[in-house]
């Protein structure tokens, strides 16, 4: 180990000639440490995230095995894996859950284009809130079941008013979170790059928006979670196939195999959804350092 003098006379510790230069630059600065993954190791952390499903599951099994739960009123795992593997064999399930997924994308599509456009007009300018803002607070305020009676009234029982309701979710959740994280961005910053001489546009696009990424992704993760709670709902009423559908007449005939086969599809759909979002951002927060647990 060699030591290093230092301008008060003091020694410092210098690090072996032999180690590299990213070895040497992560023992003296601590951003390199910090941008090291967290809980990195033999198993992946999207495996380590199902941990808590893993355990509810594993407490249900135990619990039906033990004869604590009523195979009438809350079938076992094994028993639902075989009844989610009969509706596999025969198609129904597929059938309904592409129908559901169709009317999903729909409304996802829809609500995210709107409810974007309008966070970024009234995030940018006060003549834009003025026009958008109390309307979104008051669709907000609106509970989103109660409008699909009105929405059925205008364009009838097809599909347009189950994209419609799940739309309506999904703007009010993007537009919300997008405008408020488009207010929330670093007036420092701004006023910095003003002084640059940077322009309206450049302005905009390089310091505006990616500071309100954030806030759009975790709106994004609300309306992908809403998406199918609306979809449950709409479905219910009048719906010819869908996930909806096939929920209602479990209900009715006392399915309750069937029901939880559908819950644990609308889980799944739920952790996909969710990883998807975790997925963005980690591709497009890769320039924000956050704390990530310890």
């Amino acid at each position: 180990m060699q030591t290093a003098t230092v301008g008060s006379g003091a020694p410092a510790i210098a690090p072996p000639s032999g180690e590299s230069a990213s070895r040497r630059d992560a023992l003296v600065d601590p951003r390199a440490l910090a941008q090291r993954p967290a809980g990195q190791g033999l198993v992946p952390r999207w495996l380590q995230r199902l941990l808590g499903p893993a355990l509810l599951l594993a407490a249900w099994h135990l619990l039906a095995s033990a004869d604590i739960f009523d195979p009438r009123t809350t079938p076992a795992p094994l028993t639902v894996l075989r009844t989610a593997a009969g509706l596999a064999a025969s198609g129904v399930l597929l059938d309904n859950l592409l129908a559901s997924l169709q009317l999903v994308v729909k409304g996802l599509a829809l609500g995210l284009s709107v409810g974007l456009a309008a966070a970024v007009v009234a995030g940018l300018s006060r003549a834009g809130e003025n026009i958008v803002d109390a309307n979104m607070e008051i669709l907000r305020a609106i509970p989103n079941f109660a409008l699909l009676p009105i929405l059925i009234a205008w364009f009838g029982i097809d599909d347009v008013s189950k994209v419609l309701l799940i739309a309506l979710h999904v703007i009010v959740c993007v537009y919300i979170n997008t405008y408020s994280a488009i207010r929330n961005v670093d007036a420092g910053l701004i006023e910095a790059a003003r002084t640059f001489g940077v322009k309206r546009r450049e302005l905009i696009a390089t310091v505006i928006l990616p500071g309100a990424l954030p806030g759009f992704l975790i709106g994004l993760r609300l309306a992908l979670t809403g998406a199918w709670l609306s979809l449950i709902f709409a479905e219910t009423i009048n719906a010819p196939i869908g996930l909806g559908r096939m929920m209602s007449d479990a209900r009715e005939y006392f399915r309750v195999d069937i029901i939880f086969v559908l819950l644990a599809v609308y889980a799944l759909l739920g952790l996909l959804s969710l990883a998807s979002v975790r997925y963005l951002e980690a591709r497009l927060l890769t320039w924000r350092r956050a704390f990530d647990g310890a």
